[in-house]
């Protein structure tokens, strides 16, 4: 069993910036691909960016590249998103995630995803 536990969400104006963090337990993290999504209010929970085990491959969605950046600190077991040029837009719930072992394909999809933190908010004002 893999627990998530997201931190770093808070308010900030557009333009700011902010650093989630993403804590995993369990010994399989560092072969894990883990990922992270939002979900806006009345909205479907979206992908926003992907890493493999080894943080070598990453992926963006269109709306964050060049803003955001995934990587992840594996003797921690951590995971991180920094957000840079924030965007009112960009508040939402957001969450990280983790494919099961053996999974090694980066994805997109929430689907492609069998553990989920519960997620920490970010708000971005104009």
């Amino acid at each position: 069993q893999v627990q998530l536990v997201e931190s770093g969400g808070g308010l900030v104006q557009s333009g700011g910036s902010l650093r989630l963090s993403c804590a995993a337990s369990g010994r399989v993290f560092t072969m894990s691909v883990m990922g992270w999504f939002r979900q806006a209010p009345g909205k479907e929970r979206e992908f926003v960016a992907t890493i493999n085990w080894s943080g070598t491959n990453t992926d963006y969605a269109d709306s964050v590249k060049g803003r955001f950046t995934i990587s992840r600190d594996n003797p921690l077991n951590t995971v991180y998103l920094q957000m840079n040029s924030l965007k009112p837009e960009d508040t939402a719930l957001y969450y990280c995630a983790s494919r099961r072992v053996g999974l090694t394909r980066i994805a997109t999809m929430v689907a492609e995803y069998g553990y989920w933190g519960q997620g920490t908010q970010v708000t971005v004002s104009s």
